[in-house]
């Protein structure tokens, strides 16, 4: 009888799998409309005013987007000031969605990355996550893979596709 063998297992593959770095925080949102006159205008004393007496305390170790639900324009000082009110509470702070959170927190994570144990090694890197990867972060991982790596392919053992292979010079 033939012995089953799971050649992938017994390869010398390495999966490099972008959801291993997902953040595990959950991302508190603060809307600046809460400030703003009728939600629309700005109206600086009143603003500063209402930032001087909210509660910040609630974000003590959180990781926040800044936005604007309303269709007001504001100032760029606006969202710099509700900033400088987080800055003793938050862990991170960025301007925009979850997602502009989430990639920024990909780059940094991905940047902090010894790559050097890819070195002449085939790569897969993991294109089947359960949580919302940005593509940003792909970008950045093979970036940082392709100096290392001998090959790259993307997608799942079974079914990957070839990304990059170093040439024999």
């Amino acid at each position: 009888m033939n012995e089953i063998v799971n050649k992938v297992a017994a390869s010398e593959l390495k999966v490099f799998d972008l959801e291993d770095y997902y953040p595990k925080q959950e991302i508190a949102k603060l809307d600046v409309a809460q400030w703003l006159f009728e939600g629309f205008i700005l109206k600086e004393k009143e603003f500063r005013q209402q930032l001087k007496e909210y509660n910040w305390e609630q974000f003590q170790n959180r990781i926040i987007t800044i936005y604007c639900s309303s269709n007001a324009i504001l100032p760029s000082w606006a969202f710099i000031l509700v900033t400088s009110h987080l800055i003793p509470f938050a862990s991170k702070i960025v301007a925009g969605t979850d997602a502009d959170l989430i990639a920024e927190l990909y780059l940094e994570a991905l940047s902090e990355i010894d790559y050097s144990v890819y070195t002449n090694k085939s790569v897969i890197l993991k294109g089947c996550a359960k949580k919302a990867v940005p593509q940003s972060a792909y970008l950045m991982a093979i970036q940082k893979l392709q100096p290392f790596a001998k090959t790259i392919m993307y997608g799942e053992a079974c079914s990957a596709v070839p990304i990059f292979k170093k040439s024999k010079i």
